[in-house]
Parts: C-alpha cells; sequence; structure tokens
C-alpha cells in the first residue's frame, strides 16, 4: 500500500493543530498569571507596604488587573485567528 501525499488530510478528515506564533504568545498570556501566583516564596511577606496595605495582599490584587490584561490579550489573538482560518488566511 501506498502512502498518501503529504498534503492530503488524515483519513478521519482531522487536522493536526498548528501552533503559530500568536497562539503560543496567547498560551504564555495564559499560563503567566497562574505561574506568578503558585510562586508564592515570590510575594509570602509584608513589606514593602502600600499605602499601608502588606506587599501579599496589594501584589495579588495588581495580578487581577495585569490578569485580566493578559486573557483579553489572548481572546483577541485567538479570535483574530479564528477569523483568519474561516476566511481561508492563514493556518
Amino acid at each position: 500500500m501506498s502512502e498518501p501525499p503529504a498534503s492530503a488530510p488524515p483519513a478521519d478528515g482531522r487536522r493536526k493543530p498548528v501552533v503559530t506564533l500568536p497562539m503560543a504568545v496567547a498560551g504564555v498570556c495564559l499560563a503567566l498569571p497562574f505561574g506568578a501566583m503558585l510562586w508564592v516564596d515570590s510575594y509570602a511577606r509584608l513589606k514593602p507596604a502600600f499605602i499601608g496595605i502588606p506587599f501579599f495582599y496589594w501584589y495579588q490584587m495588581l495580578w487581577v488587573i495585569v490578569s485580566t490584561a493578559l486573557t483579553t490579550v489572548a481572546y483577541v489573538l485567538v479570535r483574530r485567528q479564528e477569523r483568519d482560518r474561516k476566511r481561508g488566511g492563514r493556518p
């Protein structure tokens, strides 16, 4: 039996996922807040305080805002990638 050409889709009709730069950036944007919050030693302290709030608390609240921004960036990148793929553009 001969192998199908490399450009032919698999027999089951599914494509292999293609990891592009925008999708990789979106993944990093989503993973960064998890890494920051899991590294507890980096923020498990009281100083420096900000307007009387210990570092432990304001650092976590800052990550709420940063996480929102990073999730928005990831969403826009993925939506743009999907829109381009549906139009028949880039993979």
